[in-house]
């Protein structure tokens, strides 16, 4: 199995790893349903389901620069393999905890922490994986496909859950999940990844402190990459107030809790990113790629966050989350090919765990602000007689939710000032021809620090 498998080309091999993971990202998915259902029973507030999202990006953020460090010096296969097998272990974990009654909200806090230690590793490694298996001109499809995994696994992992919750219970559930990440890592056992040959500056060095602070340094000498960094910072904290952090509370708190409202919701919202995922695979992006991320993700808050806000049923919601996100496998497919296409592989560890960094913080920030902005002021504001009834009252409601509904309002406007914004720095407006591919340059004396052309 194995001589045929290295006869395999490398995007034949990619796709093995893709389906693999695909599994994995829907075992995860379902249980991240389950999980965020039960924490609601338990609490009925905001705040605890926004928590969930700031512990997993917060370690994440903070051990990127290490584990961007270790990705570049050891084989990014096995560095994939430990991180889902530590992640399966985090989930298996809470299994125990919960067949033995003894499942509490701050252990989801604690496993969604660890579980963000390990993506720190493995979503590098796989982003970098795609450099040395598949020609650059095939970085836009390969994104593609996998915002198709996470897109279906957010049209048919709530519908899954909702649907046999009653049958085999959470702890059913998490079973479940165990099997798909053994699933996923299976294609990883037997596919060999090449490593790429680095450039003598790219070579880990002796030093970790400073291997460590050379994607910093090659970042910050390329003003394009900055700034693109920059906007993805904002995008993402608009991101993280509303979609992640308040769409399934607002959802939850406007139909009294309906379990398969939000199910509905979410899979519209999945339906959206599959739908994109399968055109971006089809079509690769836009030519010129920086106007799928500017551009697109500003029309994506623009009409999806309004229509959130101001929609009062599930519908509504439904569609408005399928606009919105049948934008994001365009916008980061055409962010990921633009860095891919001029970061050198042997640097793409370290580089892309800075990235990571300085992109991601914006989540954890967002999801600590959303909580107790919704819990003790916008949503009390809104209920009947409150302080900004008479202002939001026509557009919104009021009730519960209304408040979260206000977000939208306020992250809508918010997000696409950010994305259009981009366009007003030049060496973000024009990366692609001021910052040359990394297989169209001579090798430097320090790559790291070698100046963008302009």
């Amino acid at each position: 199995m194995s001589h045929r498998i290295a006869r395999l080309s490398g995007m034949q091999k990619y796709t093995l790893i893709w389906f693999g993971q695909m599994l994995s990202i829907f075992g995860t998915a379902t249980t991240r349903f389950a999980l965020l259902v039960w924490a609601y029973q338990q609490t009925g507030q905001a705040t605890p389901l926004a928590l969930l999202g700031f512990f997993s990006f917060i370690l994440y953020v903070l051990v990127s620069p290490v584990a961007g460090v270790l990705i570049d010096r050891f084989d990014r296969r096995w560095v994939m393999i430990l991180a889902d097998l530590g992640s399966g272990t985090m989930t298996a974990f809470m299994l125990l905890l919960y067949s033995t009654g003894q499942l509490e909200i701050w252990h989801l806090y604690l496993a969604e922490a660890l579980t963000g230690v390990f993506d720190a590793f493995q979503i590098p490694a796989s982003q970098a994986a795609i450099s040395v298996l598949v020609p650059k001109e095939q970085y836009g499809r390969v994104s593609g496909m996998g915002s198709f995994a996470h897109s279906a696994s957010q049209v048919f992992a709530p519908a899954f859950a909702g649907r046999i919750l009653g049958v085999v219970g959470l702890q059913g559930v998490l079973v479940i999940d165990i099997a798909t990440f053994l699933l996923g890592v299976l294609p990883l056992l037997f596919i060999t990844l090449p490593r790429p040959e680095p450039s003598a500056a790219a070579r880990p060095q002796s030093d970790f402190r400073r291997d460590m602070s050379t994607g910093f340094r090659y970042i910050f000498a390329r003003p394009g990459l900055v700034g693109l960094m920059v906007v993805y910072f904002g995008v993402n904290i608009a991101a993280s107030l509303t979609y992640f952090a308040m769409l399934s509370p607002l959802v939850l708190a406007r139909t009294g809790g309906d379990e398969i409202a939000l199910a509905n919701v979410q899979a519209a919202l999945g339906v959206g990113g599959v739908a994109g995922g399968l055109l971006m695979s089809i079509w690769g992006g836009p030519k010129r790629r920086i106007h799928g991320v500017l551009f697109v993700c500003g029309i994506s808050f623009l009409v999806g966050d309004f229509m959130i806000a101001v929609g009062r049923s599930v519908p509504v919601w439904m569609l408005a989350v399928f606009v919105a996100t049948i934008f994001v496998p365009i916008i980061v497919g055409s962010k990921n090919a633009i860095w891919q296409s001029k970061v050198e592989p042997a640097l793409q560890g370290r580089v892309f765990a800075v990235r990571t960094l300085f992109e991601m913080f914006g989540y954890p920030l967002g999801y600590l602000i959303a909580g107790p902005l919704a819990d003790q002021l916008l949503e009390p504001a809104m209920q009947s007689g409150g302080s900004l009834t008479g202002i939001f009252g026509s557009l919104v409601g009021t009730g519960p939710g209304a408040g979260m509904a206000i977000m939208f309002l306020g992250t809508s406007l918010m997000g696409a000032l950010v994305c259009f914004g981009g366009y007003l720095i030049p060496s973000v407006r024009n990366i692609e021809d001021d910052l040359p591919d990394h297989d169209t340059t001579t090798t430097p004396a320090d790559i790291a620090l070698e100046p963008a052309a302009t």
